[in-house]
């Protein structure tokens, strides 16, 4: 049976877990991947519960690594569905760190990632829509559909960028620039 539509609580997920020594970089911090499989994951398991089958990742948006996560801190990752489409959703993931010994929460970075949900034929799958309970809710998903908008119109910009670039006037267009002109035009 389809479910219509779902509220925001129903498929909210916080998955905590701790920061190992073989997590970290070659600085001693926990590697950036390392968070981002750990986001990845968690975005899984909020779009599929409010989809109810099978989501993948489209894509990762505004990732700022705002403070390092230290080794034998525990590292949550509070996400939600902030957005649905026919078939895509939006997770807001917000990620803390706690040191366990002074107890210090700390806000270390937050992300938006696009997943679509997938049928059993592994087309694209139609999702319930979302039930906007709380002013938060509401928010977060208009706050979605105007970064979705921001988004679409920079991806159009880039594309166009990439395609009308003159290598021609280099020259004129690398002037100033931290580089060295090697190539011949």
């Amino acid at each position: 049976m389809e479910v219509e539509a779902r509220a925001v609580r129903e498929s909210q997920t916080t998955i905590t877990e701790l920061m190992v020594p073989s997590y970290a970089n070659f600085g001693g911090k926990i590697h950036g991947g390392t968070l981002l499989s750990l986001m990845d994951k968690v975005a899984y398991a909020t779009a599929s519960k409010h989809a109810g089958t099978y989501c993948v990742t489209v894509t990762v948006d505004k990732v700022e690594f705002l403070q390092p996560v230290e080794v034998g801190e525990l590292v949550s990752m509070h996400a939600s569905v902030n957005y649905v489409g026919r078939t895509s959703l939006v997770v807001g993931i917000r990620v803390e760190s706690q040191n366990i010994k002074s107890g210090i929460i700390k806000h270390t970075n937050s992300s938006f990632i696009t997943m679509v949900a997938k049928g059993d034929d592994d087309k694209p799958a139609r999702v319930p829509a979302l039930i906007l309970e709380t002013k938060e809710d509401v928010k977060r998903f208009i706050e979605a559909m105007q970064m979705k908008d921001i988004k679409n119109s920079v991806r159009e910009k880039m594309d166009d960028a990439k395609s009308n670039i003159e290598v021609e006037r280099a020259d004129e267009v690398l002037k100033n620039q931290r580089c060295i002109l090697k190539y011949k035009i």
